[in-house]
């Protein structure tokens, strides 16, 4: 595990903190990767069994071989980031404060697989928009927490860690760096979690923005989970909606099953980064076909680079069991209303796993104050395609600053 240097901890202190990864870690890496026992290869052309063999010995052989995680060190380093305790747990997070002093406080909520990674490339836009072609009115100061369990955050080591306690954790973490007043955006867990927090409404919370909005309606989930036919009366995009849903559920969610049942039984991705790799890829099929294309060499809105920063975060924290024990822990509705009575902007990737409609939206979201449909992009918007969600953040939450 990647060694670190801290302040020592002092009660609620903010203490800043330094990644220092010892050599001995990477050439272990290294070593592992190279030892990895392959499987043969899948029995079809799709990606309808998984990971192809193909991608991930692609992405073996350029992790062994050519990849630096000291450049993403470094990257993280370049910022200032800290620790702090809340509720027992020590809490990871990226503080960056605009040159514009009158920004807006703006948290910024990852998911899984993702971490602190997603959103390196959006911090600069956002807290500096003059240099980024914005006006000094769109600026944020911008916190990134890791959630409890991931990166280097604590890992818990008792139950009651799910996202209902990271919500008003992420409330407690605005207040203790000073913001009475702030927005906050996710996607993945971060979506249902920024949704929690419009929910307990903190009177510091002024708005959310959110790229996976809980808008599903309670009768076609209903429908989806039990493999029903669709609920009467859906228009032609509310059936695309419940058929996307449903070929989801049927084909991409076992993932999550797992995890939401037996995260403790995945110990060959403590064991094997190259397993470790096999099972971060394998979260939804766009995302999947979109980097098995980008290590057959296309070129994509994420590098061979973004993808194993992730990856290596996950590795040299060891936070691939301790992040998925939040599926265990959840207990809210994964696509469903929060009962958000905040305002909330809603941007639409066309490569989510769904898109839901204005309607749902607006049922969803009783103060919907923006709802965009942007034309590319897929579930990790902010990471795949940064200057699209930046504007998207820009535009939704204008009217809050």
């Amino acid at each position: 595990m990647a060694i670190t240097t801290e302040h020592p901890a002092t009660g609620t202190a903010v203490r800043p903190f330094r990644i220092e990864t010892p050599e001995a870690d990477l050439e272990d890496l290294k070593a592992r990767i190279l030892a990895t026992r392959w499987p043969e290869k899948e029995t079809v052309d799709d990606l309808s069994q998984g990971t192809p063999l193909a991608t991930v010995q692609a992405l073996a052989q350029y992790w062994a071989t050519e990849y630096d995680w000291r450049k993403c060190e470094a990257r993280i380093n370049s910022y200032p980031h800290f620790l702090t305790e809340i509720d027992g747990l020590d809490v990871h997070f990226l503080h960056i404060r605009s040159p514009h002093e009158d920004a807006l406080p703006l948290l910024a909520c990852h998911g899984w697989p993702g971490s602190i990674v997603e959103q390196l490339k959006i911090i600069e836009p956002l807290t500096n928009p003059t240099a980024h072609g914005g006006q000094a009115s769109d600026a944020f100061h911008v916190v990134i927490p890791s959630m409890p369990g991931y990166g280097y955050s604590g890992k818990p080591t008792a139950t009651g860690w799910d996202p209902v306690h990271i919500a008003s954790a992420w409330t407690e973490l605005m207040e203790r760096l000073g913001y009475d007043r702030y927005v906050a955006t996710g996607g993945d867990w971060g979506g249902q979690i920024v949704d929690l927090m419009g929910a307990q409404a903190a009177p510091g919370l002024v708005g959310i923005h959110t790229n996976f909005p809980g808008a599903v309606r309670d009768d076609v989930s209903a429908a989806v989970f039990s493999a029903s036919p669709p609920p009467a009366g859906l228009d032609a995009d509310e059936t695309r909606l419940y058929e996307k849903l449903r070929d989801f559920w049927a084909t991409d969610v076992f993932y999550a099953l797992e995890m939401a049942t037996h995260p403790q039984s995945l110990y060959g991705i403590a064991d094997s980064p190259v397993g470790l790799a096999g099972w971060i890829l394998d979260h939804d099929a766009t995302s999947l076909a979109l980097i098995a294309r980008v290590f057959d060499g296309q070129s994509e809105g994420l590098t061979r680079d973004d993808v194993l920063d992730n990856i290596t975060h996950y590795w040299l924290t060891n936070t691939g069991i301790s992040s998925g024990r939040l599926y265990w822990e959840n207990k809210a509705s994964f696509f469903g209303p929060k009962g958000v009575s905040v305002p909330v902007a809603v941007s639409i990737f066309p490569g989510e796993l769904y898109q839901a409609p204005r309607s749902w939206a607006e049922q969803a979201y009783p103060n919907l104050i923006h709802y965009n449909e942007v034309d590319k992009g897929g579930h990790f918007a902010a990471w795949e395609q940064p200057d699209l969600f930046v504007n998207e953040v820009r535009v939704g939450l204008r009217s809050l600053h």
